[in-house]
């Protein structure tokens, strides 16, 4: 089934899983506005703009850039006539330890895993609330279910954002908002690229990309999540007593 009317903004789609998930909106025939810093002088975005001349627009961007969001959100908006789906995807990572912690790398991290979607929200909400209908969607990770040694800096403000979706949820539905997360555990990009340790289930961007196409599409539940055995033993953790659950991520630690 194609999905020729609905308009989407994906806000972090140069690189990775959000370029894997640009060429399945566009494939699935989605209008699509993707947003990055380097959105319009990225190699891969203006193959797909040669491609599907009508159906893609590019929009250089920085989550952070808080003095003309306004004149970015207007523009947005207007490209298309309106939005149908808003998905944030944009994420830093820095592996830190606390041997190793570093005010800038996790102010980074903050800034762009939880403060960027601040910074669009408080700007694009009046117009979905206005228009009375529309999705937003917000790429997390399974790290929310239970804070791992050394991940600190990164899943700290994935969980806030997780709190933030909790809370304004029935908000939006009463606008006929819908809120949908992500949950997703390794993927193989240029970030999990920085980890020096086994990462289970480690995820080709593609395969990623498929999933959350699915979820996003055919699932109406709060929480898209995958894969199955991280998340099981994420879940175990944040469900069991901290007495064993931290003795069990102190093993962790090599």
């Amino acid at each position: 089934m194609k999905n020729s009317n609905k308009r989407i903004w994906l806000v972090g789609g140069s690189s990775g899983i959000g370029l894997e998930l640009t060429k399945i909106f566009l494939e699935n025939e989605f209008r699509i506005i993707v947003s990055s810093r380097t959105a319009s002088s990225s190699e891969e975005l203006l193959k797909l703009k040669d491609s599907y001349k009508e159906n893609i627009y590019l929009l250089d961007f920085d989550v952070e850039d808080t003095e003309n969001i306004e004149t970015k959100i207007k523009e947005v908006w207007q490209v298309f006539d309106g939005l149908d789906i808003w998905f944030y995807n944009a994420g830093a990572y820095e592996v830190m330890d606390m041997k190793s912690w570093d005010y800038k790398k996790f102010a980074l991290m903050n800034s762009t895993n939880y403060l960027g979607v601040i910074n669009i929200m408080t700007n694009i909400s009046k117009y979905f609330i206005k228009q009375k209908s529309g999705k937003w969607i917000w790429n997390l990770s399974l790290s929310t279910y239970f804070g791992l040694p050394n991940g600190g800096g990164y899943s700290a403000p994935k969980t806030a954002l997780l709190n933030l979706a909790q809370s304004i949820h029935p908000e939006l539905q009463q606008e006929n908002i819908d809120l949908q997360i992500i949950n997703h555990g390794f993927v193989k990009t240029r970030l999990t690229s920085k980890n020096s340790f086994d990462m289970p289930q480690l995820m080709e961007p593609k395969y990623a990309a498929e999933e959350i196409f699915k979820g996003i599409t055919k699932d109406k539940r709060f929480e898209v999540r995958f894969p199955t055995k991280l998340r099981l033993f994420l879940q175990f953790l944040s469900l069991i007593p901290y007495k064993f659950s931290l003795a069990i991520t102190k093993r962790l630690i090599k």
